[in-house]
C-alpha cells in the first residue's frame, strides 16, 4: 500500500509533462516563487479541484505533425483554469484552435531577443531585448481563433500570443532556463496575477501540514525507517520523529562501505537529534556476499539483497511495525511514471526496494512531493545541522562501486583512508561547498612506482569530482593544480599499498558521475 501525503488544503499548478527535458525545471521555476505543483503525465490529466489555480503545458520532443505526438482535449481546461503552453504546449493550443504550426524555415534554436511586445501581465516588467531561449523545429505560422499577438523576436513572428476572451497564453520560448534572462519575471508574472497564487509554499508550511497529515494517517502504529547518513533519509526521519516520537524507530546499518569512521560520526550527530536509533554493525554479512565478486550489477545486487535481508532481521526484533518509512524525493516520482503512460517505465524507485513486500508493511514518503533543494531547506527548517545537509550526493551501494573489481576488506581500508586526504583537503581548501560531488575512485591496476631506492607495485587511485544542478548532467571541476597536487602527494606519502593517483577529467555525459 503506497501512502502519499497530499496537502489537500494547498493552492497548486498543474504542470502537464509532454516528455520535454526541461518539465522538471518548470516545477522548479514554480516552486521557487513559493507556489506548489505537480507534475503529471499529459495522458493523466488530474481533476481539477478547487485548489488548482492554473495549467502549464510543457515542452515536448514531439512535433505536433507527428502521427503519435501527444494531442489531449484540452478544452475543459480551457474554460475553467488559467493555461500557460510553453514551446509544444503553445504549438498544441494554436493547432487545436485554428491556428497554423508548420516547420520552421530558419533554425530556432538558443538566444534571441525579444523585439516587440505588448503591454500584458504576463509580460509585466519585462522590456524590449529582453534575452529568450528558443529551442524547437516547428513554428507558430498563424495564431489560433481569436487571439492577439504578444510578443515577437527577429526570427519569430509569433512568439508569445493570448487567447482574448480567457486567461490562455501561449509562449514559443523557455522562461524556465536561465538562458532567458526575465524567465523568473514571467514565471512569477502568471503565477501571481494571473492565477491568484497566495505564494504560501514554504519549509515551514510544509512542515506543519506534513506533521498533521502523519499524525492523522499513522495514529499510534509503529514505524521503521532504514537510515542512511544521507540528506533524504535523515530529513524524513526527523519530519516523522516530529510527528510520533520514539514510535518512529531508525535503523543504521553499517554494511563496510561507508566512508572513513562514517558510521561512528552519524550514529553521534542522530543521536544529537534525538531520534530512536538503532546502529547495526553487519561488515561480514556484506563483505561475505560480495566475496568473488565484480561485475557491477552483480555487486549492486548482491549488497541491496544482504541489505534487505540484515534490515528485516533487525526490523523484526520491533513489535507490532505496520509502517516502513523512506526518503522517496520528488525526481524519484517522476521518472517512475512514464509520459506515455504507465507501461514504459524509465525507472523504479525505492530507496530499499524488497521490502514493501517482503515485510508486508504500509510505506510512508513524506518527501515524495519536494526537489533535493527543497528538502535540504526544509531540513534547516526542522533544526538538522548542515554536517548532514550540506553533504555531497553517496551512491546507495556506497564503495562496493568505487571499487572497481572484487571487493576485499584491505581494499576498502585503502580507499577510505585515499577517500578521507581527498575530502578533508577540499574541506580544508574551502572547495568543499563549490562540489556538487567528489569521492575516490580504486582502480583494478597496479602500476610500477619508486619509493626511496625500492621499486614499488602497488594501487592506483582516481579522483572525481563534479559540479553539477541534479546530476543529470555534469561537468568535471577545474581544481586547482597545486590543490590537486596536494592531495596526490599526501595519499600516497599516508595509505600504504598506493603509489600513484590520477584525476579524472570526463563530463556527464557521455560518462556517468560513478565508474560502476
Amino acid at each position: 500500500m503506497l501512502v502519499i501525503i497530499v496537502f489537500l488544503r494547498m493552492q497548486k499548478i498543474i504542470i502537464l509533462d509532454f516528455g520535454s527535458q526541461y518539465t522538471q525545471l518548470i516545477a522548479r521555476r514554480v516552486r521557487e516563487q513559493h507556489v506548489y505543483c505537480e507534475i503529471h503525465p499529459f495522458s493523466k490529466i488530474p481533476a481539477m479541484d478547487e485548489n488548482v489555480k492554473g495549467v502549464i503545458l510543457s515542452g515536448s520532443p514531439f512535433s505536433t505533425h507527428d502521427a503519435t505526438s501527444p494531442n489531449p482535449d484540452l478544452s475543459a481546461i480551457l474554460n475553467t483554469r488559467p493555461v500557460l503552453g510553453v514551446c509544444y504546449g503553445a504549438q498544441l493550443l494554436s493547432k487545436q484552435f485554428g491556428g497554423r504550426v508548420m516547420p520552421s524555415k530558419i533554425r530556432e534554436y538558443g538566444r534571441a531577443n525579444i523585439s516587440h511586445l505588448a503591454a500584458n501581465p504576463l509580460l509585466k516588467g519585462i522590456e524590449v531585448g529582453s534575452q529568450v531561449w528558443m529551442s524547437h523545429g516547428d513554428t507558430i505560422e498563424i495564431l489560433p481563433n481569436n487571439a492577439s499577438l504578444l510578443a515577437s523576436t527577429s526570427a519569430v513572428t509569433n512568439a508569445a500570443f493570448k487567447f482574448n476572451d480567457k486567461p490562455v497564453y501561449g509562449i514559443q520560448f523557455h522562461p524556465e532556463v536561465t538562458h532567458s534572462t526575465d524567465g523568473k519575471q514571467l514565471v512569477k508574472n502568471f503565477l501571481v496575477d494571473i492565477c491568484g497564487c497566495a505564494q504560501d509554499w514554504t519549509p515551514n508550511s510544509f512542515i506543519e501540514s506534513t506533521v498533521a497529515d502523519l499524525k492523522a494517517q499513522i495514529g499510534n502504529d509503529q514505524v521503521v525507517l532504514g537510515l542512511s547518513g544521507g540528506v533524504d533519509s535523515s530529513v524524513a526521519a526527523v519530519l516523522i520523529a516530529k510527528a510520533i516520537g520514539k514510535n518512529l524507530h531508525c535503523i543504521f546499518v553499517d554494511n563496510g562501505l561507508l566512508r572513513k569512521d562514517e558510521f561512528g560520526k552519524v550514529i553521534d550527530i542522530y543521536k544529537a537529534l534525538d531520534l530512536n536509533v538503532t546502529g547495526v554493525d553487519a561488515k561480514a554479512d556484506f563483505y561475505s556476499a560480495l566475496q568473488g565478486l565484480s561485475e557491477p550489477e552483480a555487486k549492486r545486487k548482491a549488497i541491496g539483497r544482504t541489505f534487505i535481508e540484515v534490515f528485516d532481521r533487525e526490523a523484526h526484533r520491533i513489535s507490532n511495525v505496520n509502517w516502513l518509512g523512506q526518503g522517496t524525493i520528488y525526481p524519484d516520482v517522476i521518472e517512475s511514471v512514464s509520459v506515455n503512460g504507465p507501461s514504459v517505465t524509465i525507472k523504479s524507485h525505492h530507496n530499499v526496494g524488497g521490502l514493501p513486500d517482503k515485510m508486508k508493511l504500509k510505506l510512508v514518503e513524506p518527501l515524495r512531493t519536494l526537489f533535493k533543494d527543497e528538502v535540504r531547506e526544509v531540513g534547516r527548517a526542522l533544526g538538522i545541522p548542515e554536517d548532514i545537509l550540506g553533504r555531497h550526493p553517496f551512491p546507495g551501494p556506497g564503495l562496493g562501486i568505487r571499487i572497481l573489481g572484487d571487493i576485499t576488506p584491505e581494499k576498502v581500508r585503502i580507499l577510505q583512508e585515499a577517500d578521507d586526504i581527498f575530502i578533508e583537503n577540499l574541506r580544508e581548501a574551502g572547495l568543499y561547498n563549490k562540489v556538487w560531488q567528489a569521492g575516490t575512485i580504486f582502480l583494478p591496476i597496479q602500476s610500477v612506482g619508486v619509493m626511496g631506492d625500492e621499486r614499488t607495485y602497488e594501487h592506483v587511485v582516481a579522483l572525481r569530482a563534479v559540479e553539477s544542478l541534479d546530476g543529470m548532467t555534469a561537468d568535471w571541476c577545474h581544481l586547482p593544480y597545486e590543490f590537486l597536487a596536494k592531495v596526490s602527494n599526501e595519499i600516497i606519502n599516508k595509505v600504504k599499498g598506493i603509489n600513484r593517483v590520477v584525476y579524472d577529467i570526463s563530463s556527464k555525459p557521455p560518462a556517468t558521475i560513478e565508474w560502476e
